[in-house]
């Protein structure tokens, strides 16, 4: 029973043994199956996509061989249009050969017009030269010869005036000018323009005074009157007339006077100082002039304003102020000096003394000492505070110039003492002993005279009229004298007295066939 029982559990074991094997090698088998299933139906998937590929590949090829073809012909194509650009290249090229052939030859072609041209210009040029030369040559000859003429002409009309041929003399006077002034020649030429001023009468003279004119001074810009002293003790006052008719009033004439200076304030009081110790002090309209004596300045030469209210009164030795409101002195200062000369600088009072110095005076307690800078005796001072130009006037005749740029001009014309300087503009005006007013010209290069005014009296004394037209010349002899300043203001008062013009006899045998006539007067003169 028990074997029974262990053989069946020994078949049942078996059995499921088996049953388990063959489980096993079934769950194998339908794996392997499946695997294979799985491997059969990739395969017809990739034979599938094989033949999908190959289709696309016999498409690709087909196309391929399309583009092939079409390649083929391009390049064909290609080929015949590089052939084509080739044959044109060489055409180009050929061409480009001709254009550049064409070119050297436009070029020479230029190049030989540009020589012509230029061969051309210069023989213009040089045709131009020549003739400029010519036309200067002429010039210069024209020039010469007019200039010459107009020198020639002024000496005739001064014989001729003085030959009592009035109307003849103007007449080649006025032609001396012009001929003169046209070509560029100096109108200040002494043969020139004392014809000028000789058959002008443009200087007039009258005999005024006993003594030498020690002053001239204007009154207040405004006024056309002027007040003159001198040295025998003559104070008057004068104003000339449309018609150049001087009116003369005496304000003092006292011989115990010797008027050395004067000065006119704003307000019109005259003051005039006297060498003899007196300050004459009047006016225009005043009988009654004011005499104050200066008993502490010693022998007084000059007066010259400090401030608005007082006056510097200058003596050999000594110095005083006075006060314009009160008419009183009220400071005095002894010098250890002797002052030759009164001037002004800057505004101020300018002293020169006999030691070589000059004294700048502020006031009695401030005076500048420095040394005069040039050598000898210094007799007379200007400066110009617009061109910055000092001039100082020796006692032998000669004058120093210093001008702005630096440099010191020594100026040789005059043959005696000089009196009187004056600066307007960039002209200085000199007097002398001598008995000659010269200008000078500052701005040439070579500065030399121009006389104005010539006396055989001394000239003392001279300035310019409040307009800067007309100068005023006193002399020793007690005369006074005015002449223009100006050659053309005179050559137009020379016109106006022209009574006719030159007849073509005078005109050919003062001035000359060749020259072509004209007329200086009437509806046929020039402007």
């Amino acid at each position: 029973m028990r074997k029974r029982t262990i053989a069946t559990g020994a078949a049942g074991i078996a059995l499921l043994g088996t049953a388990i094997v063959s489980s096993v090698g079934w769950w194998h088998e339908h794996q392997q199956a499946r695997l294979l299933e799985s491997q059969l139906q990739s395969l017809r998937e990739e034979s599938k996509r094989a033949a999908v590929v190959q289709s696309v590949s016999c498409q690709m090829e087909e196309i391929a061989r399309e583009q092939k073809d079409i390649s083929d012909e391009q390049r064909e194509e290609a080929i015949q249009q590089r052939r084509t650009a080739e044959e044109m290249r060489q055409r180009s090229e050929v061409e480009r050969q001709n254009a550049l052939l064409a070119q050297q030859q436009a070029q020479q072609s230029a190049a030989q017009a540009q020589e012509a041209r230029q061969l051309a210009e210069s023989q213009r040029q040089f045709a131009d030269h020549q003739r400029l030369q010519a036309e200067m040559s002429k010039r210069v000859t024209d020039t010469l010869s007019f200039l010459a003429l107009g020198r020639s002409l002024g000496s005739q009309a001064t014989f001729q005036f003085q030959s009592g041929n009035t109307d003849l003399a103007r007449l080649l006077s006025y032609a001396s000018y012009l001929f003169t002034r046209r070509y560029g020649g100096d109108v200040f030429y002494p043969a020139v323009y004392q014809a000028l001023t000789l058959t002008s009468q443009s200087v007039r003279t009258w005999a005024l005074h006993a003594g030498a004119v020690s002053c001239i001074a204007f009154m207040p810009k405004g006024d056309d009157r002027m007040v003159t002293s001198s040295t025998y003790g003559g104070l008057m006052l004068h104003r000339q007339k449309a018609n150049g008719e001087l009116v003369n009033t005496v304000l003092i004439r006292n011989s115990q006077y010797d008027f050395r200076d004067i000065f006119i304030g704003a307000n019109g009081i005259i003051y005039a100082v006297s060498r003899s110790g007196h300050l004459v002090m009047t006016s225009a309209d005043n009988n009654k002039p004011v005499i104050l004596m200066l008993s502490k300045v010693e022998h007084p030469i000059g007066i010259s304003q400090l401030d608005n209210e007082h006056l510097l009164i200058v003596g050999e030795h000594d110095l005083a102020v006075l006060d314009m409101k009160r008419n009183t002195i009220g400071e005095y200062r002894h010098l250890d000096y002797q002052v030759r000369l009164v001037a002004r600088s800057n505004y101020k009072p300018l002293l020169f003394d006999n030691k070589g110095r000059m004294h700048t005076v502020a006031n009695l307690n401030n005076i500048q000492t420095r040394q005069v800078p040039v050598d000898g005796v210094v007799t007379a001072f200007a400066e110009s505070k617009g061109t910055g130009a000092v001039a100082y006037g020796m006692s032998d005749g000669t004058i120093y110039l210093s001008t702005a740029d630096g440099n010191t001009h020594r100026l040789v014309g005059h043959q005696s003492r000089i009196s009187r300087l004056k600066i307007n503009g960039r002209t200085l005006y000199s007097s002398s002993y001598d008995g000659t007013l010269n200008q000078w010209t500052v701005s040439s290069a070579k500065i030399e005279p121009v006389t104005l005014f010539n006396r055989s009296q001394w000239v003392m004394n001279f300035t310019f009229d409040n307009s800067k037209q007309s100068l005023w010349v006193g002399d020793w002899g007690g005369n006074l004298a005015t002449t223009l300043m100006n050659a053309t203001t005179v050559a137009e008062r020379l016109r106006s007295q022209l009574k006719r013009n030159l007849t073509a006899d005078e005109w050919a045998y003062y001035i000359g066939r060749n020259v072509p006539y004209e007329a200086f007067i009437g509806k046929e003169a020039a402007p």
